[in-house]
């Protein structure tokens, strides 16, 4: 036989033997691998078991529920106190509304004037994402004392009050430029400038209406809980 042949045959031999050993050692490294893994996951199990049952998770779960009730229960409040929407007022309702509530955006404006239109489109957007302000809009014609009382001249006028007390206000556009055109976002900016609203939206969450369903199903699920274990 040719040496050369031999030598082939005997190479190849040791190639394949290097090749095969070589399998079985990744097979063996899959297995254990596998093994690992398995086992992993059945300490998370057990880990997540002893979780659920943890007082201090627990106690947590609790105080949270606490929050969103404590949380919904304001937020019911400043509806029911006009807050949330953007509402025309008379001259009757006035002191009432402006004293109500901490924090107060009125809007005195005339019917025909454009410039008021475009004020009362910004603020009506804004109202209802920031329900820690109310928003009031109120005619000026139909208001003589006020607008006296206030020494307002130029329209529109969006007069801010904290406790009752006129302490800012916004007259015509002259804070956003002097133009028509203006974004919503310019006087949200100025109206957080001058601390009326505030920095953090309702549930910027807001994901609003989503966010409320969501509050109020697992306070009546932690409410039905109560109740079950009376």
């Amino acid at each position: 036989m040719d040496p050369d042949a031999v030598k082939s045959t005997l190479s190849n031999l040791a190639f394949g033997n290097v090749m095969a050993a070589a399998a079985r050692d990744y097979q063996k490294e899959i297995v254990a691998k596998e093994k690992a893994q398995a086992a992993n996951a059945s300490h998370d199990e057990v880990d997540l078991d002893e979780l659920l049952d943890d007082p201090e998770l627990e106690k947590l779960h609790a105080e949270r529920i606490a929050a969103l009730k404590k949380e919904v229960e304001k937020r019911e409040v400043l509806k029911r106190q006009g807050h949330g929407e953007y509402r025309e007022i008379t001259e009757g309702d006035f002191l009432g509304e402006v004293t109500g509530s901490e924090k107060v955006i009125c809007h005195f404006y005339h019917r025909e004037f454009y410039r008021c239109k475009i004020m009362d489109k910004h603020l009506k957007t804004l109202a209802p994402v920031y329900l820690g302000t109310k928003f009031i809009k109120l005619d000026a014609e139909n208001a003589p004392f006020f607008v006296t009382k206030l020494g307002i001249k130029t329209l529109p006028c969006v007069i801010l009050f904290k406790k009752g007390i006129a302490v800012d206000r916004l007259v015509g556009f002259q804070d956003l430029g002097s133009k028509d055109d203006f974004s919503t976002r310019a006087l949200e900016n100025i109206l957080k400038m001058k601390g009326i609203i505030d920095e953090k939206k309702k549930d910027e969450d807001d994901e609003d209406d989503e966010t409320d369903m969501s509050m109020n199903r697992r306070i009546r699920s932690s409410t039905a809980q109560d109740s079950d274990s009376e």
